[in-house]
């Protein structure tokens, strides 16, 4: 099959994807939009309602509400209170959660098919009628301030979260999902409430279900709980635009960032603004990051760990979102160490950037992301995601085999290609560890 469109101006579509799973696709009148996965067999549901909006979203006097309402939508309605919700999923043995991103959230649980009309009325009960109660406010606040903390434990953590900042300096990607001390402490109820009003409505809604599932049968459960819960789908909607997927035009946040801490690692990150998340080149990213610091197999892990002995954690990464992105190369290592493993995740870099990689490595990393694929979407949570991502960040939807397509028609040129550009762009190291930070002078 080729590549399906899902324009925001047709209200059904359905297709058949690889493996024999029928996909549809449903836009309500109110601007609600569901989509299912049937998958033949299947006995349990991955279902998930997410927004599009999220931590760039926003603005001064907000920040941090994104994943304030994460937390706050779990802690009670109208209807249930937070030991009610907690009880419905575990009387069904399912287990649910939420996620905030960058650029959407989700509230999603997996569950056995027959509970799905139970995941779908609790879930639509707490994203439309939480009560953000001032009183579980502030223990919230207190309980967010904890996970901060102990992120800011984790210099793994407290390295990328820098880095993101260094790459995308005052670009709102560049701002940490779960917001800072300051963020949280200063944003108000009030505040979270509007952000709450403004960007859950039934245009902004993506329902999505993947596994055991009845198209007709999830849009009925949808439909009642929303209205159950007090939303009314009478008033027609178009659903909200897409973000505009192009390049921003960023300015780097800093070329060295070096955050002393006594500890007994350095974590060290090199890297440079990388390919947003419909760059065309992103296959060929895939195969880069595969060969380059994508398992045991890749140059940095033998050239670094295995010859050498330098480092346990040494991997590159490519985050990429609608206008900007950043990719990566990281190692965990003695600080004693920390200039000579620089110089060799560099040099590893830019050989490929000069000279490409071998056939044999182009061959097993195309072996190697075929396999981690056809494994990935056994998963009937990967299925969701999928679709949670060709309806929310691009409107296209690629089927495993299609992917795979793309994946083998990528040569060593464009591998090259890709490299060389990367490596020609403006580079920021960002490392926390008990350091100086000019020993870092001689790479940027």
């Amino acid at each position: 099959m080729s590549e399906i469109i899902f324009p925001l101006d047709q209200n059904e579509l359905s297709f058949t994807a690889s493996g024999g799973s029928s996909i549809r696709r449903t836009i309500l009148p109110s601007g609600v939009r569901v989509l299912t996965e049937s998958m033949p067999s299947a006995q349990s549901v991955s279902v998930s309602f997410s927004v599009a909006v999220g931590s760039r979203d926003e603005t001064d006097g907000h920040f941090g509400s994104t994943h304030f309402l994460e937390h706050l939508l779990f802690k009670g309605t109208k209807k249930r209170t937070a030991l009610d919700i907690a009880v419905a999923f575990d009387s069904i043995g399912g287990s649910s959660n939420a996620a905030t991103g960058k650029e959407h959230t989700s509230y999603y649980a997996r569950v056995q098919d027959s509970a799905l009309p139970v995941a779908v009325e609790v879930i639509a009960d707490m994203l439309t009628s939480s009560l953000i109660d001032p009183t579980e406010f502030e223990n919230e606040r207190t309980v967010i301030l904890e996970e901060l903390a102990m992120n800011d434990d984790d210099p793994q953590d407290v390295a990328h979260e820098a880095f993101s900042e260094a790459v995308l300096g005052s670009h709102p990607l560049g701002r940490p999902i779960g917001g800072t001390v300051d963020t949280i402490n200063s944003v108000t109820r009030e505040a979270v409430w509007e952000h709450y009003q403004r960007n859950y409505r039934p245009q902004d809604l993506v329902v999505v279900a993947a596994g055991g599932v009845e198209h007709g049968a999830l849009i009925d459960q949808v439909q009642q709980g929303l209205v159950s819960a007090g939303w009314n789908l009478d008033a027609k909607a178009t659903p909200v635009e897409r973000r505009l997927q192009s390049p921003a035009v960023i300015s780097r946040g800093s070329k060295l960032h070096v955050i002393n801490r006594p500890t007994q690692q350095a974590n060290v990150l090199i890297g440079m603004q990388g390919l947003i998340a419909d760059d065309e080149r992103r296959y060929a990213m895939g195969i880069l990051n595969t060969a380059l610091g994508g398992g045991m197999s890749s140059r940095m892990f033998q050239e670094i760990r295995e010859k050498r002995g330098l480092a346990y954690s040494v991997y590159s990464f490519n985050q990429g979102y609608s206008d900007a992105a950043y990719f990566g190369l990281y190692a965990g290592c003695s600080p004693a160490k920390a200039v000579e493993v620089s110089k060799l995740m560099i040099a590893e870099f830019e050989k490929i950037a000069a000279d490409g990689i071998r056939e044999d490595e182009l061959a097993l990393a195309k072996g190697n992301i075929s396999g981690s694929l056809a494994l990935k979407f056994e998963s009937t949570r990967a299925r969701m995601n999928r679709l949670i991502a060709a309806e929310i960040i691009n409107g296209q939807f690629l089927d495993l085999d299609d992917s795979l397509a793309h994946v083998n028609a990528v040569t060593i040129e464009d591998v090259r290609a890709l490299a060389a550009d990367l490596a020609g762009r403006e580079r920021s190291i960002v490392a926390v560890g008990e350091l100086k930070e000019d020993i870092f002078t001689q790479f940027v």
